[in-house]
C-alpha cells in the first residue's frame, strides 16, 4: 500500500475513496481513538495540568488494525476535520500510532469534492499544535470544572448531578428568563381598529388608532365620540425601500433557521448536516464564518444568471461579526450550486434545499419595495376631534422581487411573525372616507418569550459563549440531565371585552382571547432551578456571562498562538480550587424546600422539596424523632406550583382498588415505579397507567396478562433447549430467549430470522444458517 488516508468517520471515508485512485486506502478512526478516562479526573494538576489520555476499550482492536495498516503504508495522510476537534483527532492518531513525521502529512478541506481533496493532497501541512492546544485547554478546563463541582452537588443537593462551564450558563439563561416571566405583570389595554372606505366606493382599508387605551371607560368614550364624525386622508407618503438578503449560513444561523422553517432540533440539524457534508453535498458544517470563496462566488453568480437573469445578480462579500469567528473558514454552502435539490432521504433533502436557497439568495439583488404610509384625521362639525389622535396604516408593494424569488429569512419574534404587509389603495390627500366599523378590543401584554433551542443558540452566540461545535452538545446535555425540559403548552384563555361602533350604535360584547401557545419552548425543571441557585450562590464566576465569554476568547488566543494553554488553565484553576474548598466546608445542604401549609389530619407542616430520587412532598420534620412521611411528585408537578391539596393527594397510596379472587388488589409506587399488588405478588403498571386513577378492571387485566406470559414461559421451558441434530460431532440446539428464537452450537448463539419455527428446522437447514453466519463474520 502506497498511501493510507485516515479520516474520522466511515461515511466520509466512503466518499473520499471515490475520488482517490487505487494507490490510496482510506480508513476511519471513528472519532477520537483516545481521550481522558471517563471515571477519573485524568489530569495531573501537580504536573502542570498534564492530561492523562487512554485508549478506550472499544477502540483497542481498531487501533491494532490502524497500526497494521500504517506499517504497510509508504505515506500516511491525516484527513480529519479542519476545526480544533479535527486537529486534535489527527494529533492523537499521530501520537497513538507513533507516526513518523517524515512520512506523515496533515491535509484539510472544507468540502468533500474531488477538486478539494486533490488540492489538499497537493498542499499538505504539519499538525497545527496551537489548534490542538486550544482543544486540550477546553477539554481540561471543562473536566476540572465538572469533576470538582459535581461531587459538591451530590452531597449538597442530590446524587448523579453534574455541572459544566457552558451548560450551567445555558441553564442560568433559561432559569432567569423563567423568573422574568413569573415577575411579569400582564396588563390589559384596548387597541382600536377601524375599517374605512372612500366615499367613491373603491377598495376598503384597515387602520389602527395611534394610541392604546388603558381602560374600558376611555375606549368607550372615544368610540362614542366618533358617532357622526367625518374622516379624511390627512397624509399619504410613498417612498422606495429595499430589502437585502441574509448572509450564508454559519452553524448557529443554520440551527436557528432549520428550527424555524423545518422544525428540527439543534441536534437533529447537526446530525443531518454531518450526513450532507460526509456525502459531499455541502461544505463543513461547524463554522462561524459567513465568507464565501472566490470559487463559490463565481458558481453562485453563474447559477443566478442562468436561472433568473443578469438583473438578479449581485455579488456580495460578507464580513463575520461574531466574536472569535475564524475568517479563514467558509460559510456553510452547497458544493454544487447548479444542484437545487438532491436525491436523498427527506430530512437531508429539505436541509440541503434550505442551504442552497440561502447561499444563492445571498448573491442576488436587493428586493425593491414601495412603502406607503397613510394617516386619517378625525373631524366633527366643530373641528378636529383630537389633534393627537389619528388612524394610521401602512402597506407595501414589491416592485422587483430580487432575492425574494428564492428565499426569505424567518423570525423568532412572535408578534412580527403574525403580521403581514398589504397594498393600500392610491388615495390623494384630502380624500373623504366613510367609517364602516370600529372596534376597541381588549388585549393583554405578553411576557418575554421563553427560549427555543434556536433562540438559545442565538443568545449564547451573542454573549460570545460556546462555539459552533459546542451549541448542540450543550443543549443535548442539559435536556438529558433534566435541568430543562422541552415542551408544548397551550396559551391561557382570558375573557376579553370588545366595544364596537357600527351604524352609529356602540355595543359591548365579551369574547375569549387565547394567549400565544408555547411550541418547543425550554422550561427549567425544579432540579435545574435549585442547582442554578446553588451555583449562583457559591460559584458566581463560573456562571458569569462575561467570564465564560472571556474563557472562549482565551481559547481563541491559544489557537492563534498568542497564549500558552497551561498558563490559561492555571490562572483559572488556582482561585477556582480555593473556592471549591471553601464551598465544601461552608455551604449548607439545599433542597429547594417550600412550605405548602399544614396537614389537617396530623397538624404537621407539609413541604415540597428535592429528595435523593427527585421531587417529593414531605409531611413532618426531618430533625425530630418521629420519621416524616414522603411521597414522590407526579410528572408535571413542580415545587413552585404544587398546592397543599395536590400534595396531600399524593399520600393516597397505597390504595385498595377492589377484590379479585377474594383477595385485595392494591396500587402503590415502589423503587422501580408504580405497581399492582395481589396475593403477595407484584405486577408493574404500564407507562400510561396513573396509579392514582387506575381502576380494578385494568389491574385485573395486568394480572391476567402477566400470568399468561409466565404460563407460556413455563411451557417453553419443558420444550427448550431442543436438540435438532449433530454437526461435526457437536449438538446443534434450538432455544428461545428474550429476543426470540436462536440456535446454539459450540457455545455460540445464532439468531433465527423472524417467522422461523425452531421446532420445524431440519439439521441441514440449521447447519446452513450456522455456516452462513460464520462467512458473514469472517467477511466483516
Amino acid at each position: 500500500m502506497k498511501n493510507l488516508v485516515i479520516v474520522e468517520s466511515p461515511a466520509k471515508a466512503k466518499t473520499i475513496e471515490k475520488f482517490l485512485g487505487k494507490d490510496y486506502t482510506v480508513k476511519s478512526s471513528y472519532g477520537h481513538i483516545r481521550d481522558l478516562a471517563k471515571k477519573e479526573m485524568s489530569i495531573d494538576v501537580e504536573n502542570d495540568y498534564e492530561p492523562q489520555y487512554q485508549i478506550s476499550d472499544d477502540k483497542r482492536s481498531l487501533v491494532s488494525e490502524l497500526q497494521k495498516a500504517v506499517k504497510g503504508a509508504e505515506k500516511v495522510w491525516l484527513a480529519s476535520d479542519e476545526d480544533r476537534e479535527g486537529e486534535a483527532i489527527a494529533w492523537h492518531l499521530q501520537e497513538t500510532l507513533k507516526l513518523d513525521p517524515e512520512t506523515t502529512q496533515r491535509i484539510v478541506f472544507n468540502e468533500i469534492t474531488k477538486t478539494a481533496i486533490l488540492h489538499a493532497i497537493e498542499n499538505p501541512r504539519s499538525i497545527d499544535m496551537n489548534l490542538v492546544d486550544a482543544q486540550q485547554a477546553r477539554r481540561v478546563l471543562d473536566r476540572l470544572v465538572g469533576y470538582e463541582i459535581s461531587p459538591i452537588l451530590w452531597r449538597k443537593i442530590k446524587p448523579a448531578l453534574s455541572a459544566g462551564r457552558v451548560q450551567s450558563v445555558a441553564v442560568r439563561l433559561i432559569v432567569e428568563r423563567e423568573n422574568e416571566i413569573k415577575a411579569f405583570e400582564s396588563k390589559a389595554y384596548f387597541r382600536v381598529l377601524a375599517q374605512f372606505r372612500p366615499v367613491d366606493g373603491t377598495k376598503s382599508l384597515s387602520a389602527a388608532l395611534s394610541r392604546h387605551f388603558d381602560t374600558e371607560e376611555e375606549a368607550r368614550e372615544f368610540l362614542e365620540g366618533l358617532v357622526g364624525a367625518n374622516f379624511k386622508v390627512s397624509r399619504i407618503e410613498t417612498k422606495p425601500a429595499h430589502r437585502t438578503p441574509a448572509p450564508p449560513f454559519t452553524t448557529s444561523t443554520l440551527q436557528q433557521e432549520a428550527s424555524r422553517k423545518l422544525g428540527f432540533s439543534v441536534a437533529r440539524t447537526m446530525q443531518v448536516a454531518q450526513q450532507l457534508y460526509e456525502s459531499g453535498y455541502i461544505t463543513y458544517m461547524r463554522t462561524d464564518s459567513v465568507n464565501l470563496s472566490d470559487l463559490a462566488l463565481g458558481m453562485a453568480k453563474k447559477e443566478v444568471e442562468q436561472a433568473y437573469g443578469p438583473e438578479y445578480v449581485k455579488t456580495r462579500r460578507y464580513q463575520t461579526k461574531t466574536k472569535g469567528a475564524q475568517e479563514a473558514h467558509e460559510a456553510i454552502r452547497s458544493t454544487d450550486m447548479t444542484a437545487q435539490t438532491i436525491n436523498a432521504e427527506s430530512a437531508q433533502r429539505r436541509l440541503y434545499e434550505l442551504i442552497w436557497k440561502r447561499t444563492v439568495a445571498s448573491q442576488m439583488a436587493d428586493a425593491e419595495i414601495e412603502k406607503t404610509e397613510m394617516e386619517i384625521a378625525i373631524g366633527t362639525k366643530q373641528g378636529p376631534h383630537n389633534a393627537e389622535l389619528r388612524f394610521q396604516c401602512s402597506g407595501e408593494q414589491v416592485k422587483f422581487d430580487g432575492f425574494l424569488k428564492v428565499y426569505l429569512e424567518s423570525t423568532d419574534d412572535e408578534e412580527e411573525a403574525g403580521e403581514t404587509s398589504h397594498m393600500l389603495p392610491r388615495l390623494p390627500e384630502g380624500t373623504l372616507l366613510t367609517m364602516e366599523s370600529c372596534e376597541a378590543g381588549e388585549h393583554w401584554t405578553q411576557h418575554p418569550p421563553r427560549y427555543t433551542e434556536a433562540s438559545l443558540v442565538k443568545k449564547l452566540e451573542d454573549l460570545g459563549i460556546g462555539r459552533p461545535s459546542t451549541y448542540a452538545p450543550t443543549i443535548s446535555t442539559i435536556l438529558k440531565r433534566e435541568y430543562i425540559m422541552k415542551e408544548d403548552r397551550e396559551g391561557e384563555e382570558r375573557k376579553c371585552v370588545a366595544i364596537t361602533l357600527k351604524g352609529g350604535e356602540v355595543k359591548r360584547t365579551e369574547k375569549t382571547e387565547k394567549g400565544y401557545s408555547e411550541k418547543g419552548k425550554l422550561f427549567p425543571t425544579d432540579i435545574g432551578c435549585v442547582v442554578n441557585d446553588f451555583l449562583m450562590d457559591h460559584f458566581p464566576n463560573i456562571l458569569d456571562y462575561n467570564f465564560t465569554a472571556t474563557v472562549e476568547k482565551d481559547f481563541d488566543d491559544i489557537a492563534d498562538g498568542k497564549k500558552e494553554w497551561r498558563k490559561v488553565i492555571d490562572r483559572f484553576y488556582v482561585p477556582f480550587h480555593k473556592n471549591i474548598r471553601q464551598t465544601q466546608q461552608n455551604s449548607q445542604r439545599t433542597t429547594g424546600s417550600r412550605l405548602l401549609g399544614v396537614d389537617p389530619k396530623s397538624g404537621k407542616n407539609v413541604y415540597a422539596k428535592i429528595g435523593r430520587y427527585g421531587t417529593l412532598v414531605q409531611i413532618g420534620e426531618t430533625n425530630t424523632d418521629e420519621k416524616p412521611l414522603f411521597a414522590s411528585m407526579k410528572k408535571g408537578q413542580s415545587i413552585e406550583t404544587i398546592t397543599l391539596e395536590e400534595a396531600l393527594g399524593l399520600f393516597a397510596l397505597p390504595r385498595t382498588v377492589g377484590l379479585f379472587e377474594d383477595k385485595d388488589v392494591t396500587v402503590s409506587i415502589g423503587k422501580f415505579g408504580p405497581y399492582v399488588r395481589h396475593n403477595n405478588k407484584f405486577y408493574s403498571l404500564g407507562k400510561n397507567d396513573d396509579p392514582y386513577e387506575v381502576g380494578l378492571e385494568r389491574c385485573v387485566d395486568i394480572i391476567k396478562t402477566k400470568r399468561e406470559a409466565e404460563e407460556q414461559k413455563e411451557a417453553l421451558k419443558k420444550i427448550y433447549p431442543h436438540e435438532i441434530g449433530q454437526k461435526d460431532g457437536e449438538a446443534v440446539m434450538s432455544n428461545i430467549g428474550r429476543f426470540g428464537p436462536y440456535l446454539t452450537y459450540k457455545g455460540e448463539n445464532f439468531r433465527l430470522a423472524k417467522g422461523v419455527d425452531p421446532l420445524q428446522l431440519t439439521i441441514e437447514q440449521a447447519v446452513e444458517i450456522i455456516d452462513n453466519a460464520g462467512k458473514r463474520k469472517k467477511k466483516k
